[in-house]
């Protein structure tokens, strides 16, 4: 837990587990056991309003009433929720980009910066990328940065043979949000570290990540 009031909650959501869908295992049947129920008059099943892939870990954004369940959806959809990523690469990269390749027919765009990187002798060359995406298609990070030819590390789906990492999981993680409180007008900025997979490959991380 990353935040909790009577509104809302921001979770940890761990790899390997999906937000929601037809599966018993996943984030939304959790919640009910895991947060705090809402003293609010419009309390109700807390809900994800926005969704990470299954190997994604990062911060998740949950409503736990009813107007806040509404009024988080707005944000989104107002594009007044500030979401920035983590993610490791595969080959020689520029500083920075901007990545605005159609997904499924509808327009995307992701803002991209080269924060640092490394040799290997698998991989050739081995980035930490920020990641601001400013739209929300399905698996859009990992589509567009496999379009301009830098895969995710760990991506078994958009990688490219024979540069797929098997066992070790996908390196995207989902850093911070920041917003306002719909409700309380806090502006809040909340954060959750790399996972230790990520400090395995890049030495010194807190001086470059924002």
């Amino acid at each position: 837990m990353l935040f909790e009031d009577d509104h809302l909650a921001v979770i940890h959501k761990p790899a390997g587990i999906l937000v929601s869908g037809n599966s018993f295992k996943t984030i939304t049947n959790a919640l009910v056991r895991n947060i705090k129920r809402s003293t609010l008059p419009d309390a109700t099943k807390p809900q994800p309003v926005h969704r990470l892939d299954f190997e994604t870990t990062g911060v998740l954004l949950v409503g736990k009433t009813s107007s806040s369940i509404r009024a988080l959806n707005k944000l989104f959809e107002d594009k007044d929720i500030k979401k920035t990523y983590y993610a490791t690469t595969i080959g020689e990269i520029d500083s920075e980009g901007e990545i605005t390749t159609n997904i499924d027919g509808k327009a995307s765009k992701s803002n991209y910066t080269l924060c640092k990187t490394v040799l290997s002798k698998r991989f050739g060359t081995l980035n930490l990328v920020r990641l601001e995406p400013q739209t929300g298609r399905r698996h859009q990070l990992r589509k567009h940065l496999s379009h301009i030819g830098h895969p995710i590390l760990g991506d078994k789906v958009y990688g490219v043979e024979p540069l797929i990492l098997n066992g070790k999981g996908l390196y995207l993680h989902a850093y911070s949000l920041q917003f306002t409180h719909p409700f309380t007008h806090e502006q809040l900025f909340l954060k959750e570290e790399l996972p230790e997979r990520f400090k395995k490959i890049f030495d010194s991380l807190s001086s470059v990540l924002e």
